[in-house]
């Protein structure tokens, strides 16, 4: 069995993946606050809930985005499975060109990546994640990394109206019944979810124009889901694409 660990701005999400297959994630609010004992009794407490033979985990593989919490969270893997984990860094097998890999380039986009470009060996893939950043990862059908665009999430473009206007409500995201919104919150999902997808199919079809061919093009993360409905362009929805990016580094490692 593998443990893939990915510790994100918003959630720490977990998962096994048990005789090739992926088992439910679970899902831990990412709080820099918390001790490192209390992230062992809640990792602790829900892989023992999940069922997790611990004697039976073969590797455990982290890749973080935030740096407070990584040490924290490879130490207590290390002390619930006895096992010294992978730590996804520039450094570590991904079957992409690691010439092409920028300095700054994220973890998690590394696992997205590398995940895109083993599914699909036939053309440039792009992964775009729906997650606190709204990010395209684009890596060449030769495992080059062509380059990433980001912008803000769609919580977190929620979140700033909510939290920088008086009288806008919190709106739960979901696909508005019409772009003319009558209300507060139909008016916010029109502009957010409309408004989102148009950005997501211009960055797409920008892609294209600039590398002279079509891209197959993944899309995951929280509101993956939520959005495809308005996103012609989607190839393939794949909401735990990142995980199997660590599972994929974890054979590869």
């Amino acid at each position: 069995m593998t443990v893939a660990v990915d510790i994100g701005n918003t959630n720490i999400v977990v998962a096994v993946l048990n005789n090739g297959v992926w088992n439910k994630p679970f899902r831990v609010f990412t709080d820099t606050k918390k001790t490192g004992d209390e992230y062992y009794v809640i990792f602790s407490s829900l892989f023992d809930e999940r069922g997790v033979e611990r004697d039976k985990v073969d590797k455990v593989i982290i890749s973080s985005v935030v740096p407070f919490l990584t040490r924290s969270i490879e130490k207590n893997m290390r002390r619930i499975f006895k096992k010294d984990p992978i730590m996804v860094s520039h450094s570590v097998e991904c079957g992409l060109n690691k010439a092409t890999i920028p300095p700054e380039l994220g973890a998690d986009l590394l696992c997205n990546m590398a995940y895109g470009h083993y599914h699909h060996k036939d053309g440039a893939v792009m992964v775009i994640d729906f997650g606190t950043a709204l990010t395209f990862s684009t890596v060449s059908k030769e495992g080059k990394v062509l380059g990433v665009a980001i912008a803000p999430g769609l919580v977190t473009a929620v979140n700033a109206l909510f939290g920088s206007t008086a009288q806008l409500p919190q709106v739960e995201l979901k696909v508005p019944s019409s772009v003319l919104g009558r209300d507060s919150m139909e008016s916010i999902r029109a502009g957010i979810m409309e408004g989102y997808s148009g950005l997501v199919e211009k960055i797409i079809a920008n892609t294209e124009k600039e590398l002279g061919e079509r891209l197959y093009v993944m899309a995951t993360g929280g509101l993956s889901s939520t959005i495809s409905t308005l996103i012609d362009r989607l190839d393939e929805l794949d909401p735990i694409l990142t995980l199997k990016g660590l599972g994929l580094i974890a054979d590869l490692n």
